[in-house]
Formats: structure tokens, C-alpha cells, sequence
């Protein structure tokens, strides 16, 4: 069985509070559950974690290998930022997918730019947390052609 690591960066804890007119409603609570029955609807197993912290989402890469066929990364705010989460994306052998609940390019200038685009196979953004589901079907997608 396929196996599918989703991972959430900083200030994703509060989704459904902080700032609902970009992000939604939707709960972190909410999204994880949404994962879980996708996954249990496309046959995939799946494991959710979220940290505010760089180095945790660090080990959380390392720790996939040879564990996580691939990983849906939502690195927040680090996506500008870090080169750290790209060097540990480049160590690994799981395929990522880049996802952003808002537009990133339709919003400030310093969030067109990305680190993680160029270790990733894709990038999924704007679509809310919709944008979760699109992501696994589209990794798993990957994964079988």
C-alpha cells in the first residue's frame, strides 16, 4: 500500500481562525480527517503532522525515507524562506507536492517566490483545503505512471 506524509508548517494549527477570508474555515482537525477518508477511498495510508518549527519539519522529511512514498508539503511561510526544508526535500527519496491553501502568486511578491517548487514534482495552490484531496490523487497519479 501506497503510503502518503502530510505535512504542515507554521501557523497552520490555527486554520479556521487566522485570517478565514484568506484561509477558510476549515479546521487543521478538519483537513487531517478530509485526508484520512481519501486516503481510505483511494487506498492509501496516510499520516498527518504539523509543526511551527523548521527543524521539526526537517526531521519530518528525514524521517519519511524509505517510510512515505511521498509527501504533501505545506510549508507555509517557510516556502519563502528555507533553504534547509529544500536541501532535506533533495535527501529524500519520497516524491513532494508543493500546496498553498491561497493563490501565493496572486498575493505579495515575496510569496511568488519558492524554494520548494524546485524539488517538487508539483505545485497545488488556491484551492482551499480542497487543495488537499487534489494533491493526493495527484501524487498517487504520479506514483503509478
Amino acid at each position: 500500500m501506497r503510503s502518503i506524509l502530510v505535512l504542515n508548517g507554521p501557523n497552520l494549527n490555527l486554520l479556521g481562525t487566522r485570517q478565514p477570508e484568506i484561509y477558510g474555515t476549515t479546521t487543521l482537525a478538519d483537513v487531517e480527517d478530509m485526508c484520512a477518508a481519501h486516503a481510505e477511498k483511494i487506498g492509501v495510508a496516510v499520516t498527518c503532522a504539523q509543526s511551527n518549527h523548521e527543524g521539526a519539519l526537517v526531521d519530518h522529511i528525514h524521517a519519511a525515507r524509505g517510510v512515505h512514498d511521498a509527501i504533501i508539503l505545506n510549508a507555509g511561510a517557510y516556502t519563502h524562506t528555507s533553504i534547509a526544508l529544500m536541501d532535506a526535500i533533495s535527501s529524500t527519496e519520497a516524491t513532494v507536492v508543493e500546496l498553498h491553501l491561497s493563490n501565493i502568486h496572486a498575493r505579495e511578491t515575496f510569496r511568488h517566490t519558492s524554494y520548494i517548487s524546485p524539488v517538487s514534482v508539483g505545485l497545488i495552490c488556491g484551492f482551499g483545503a480542497n487543495g488537499y484531496i487534489l494533491a493526493m490523487d495527484a501524487v498517487l497519479h504520479h506514483l503509478e505512471s
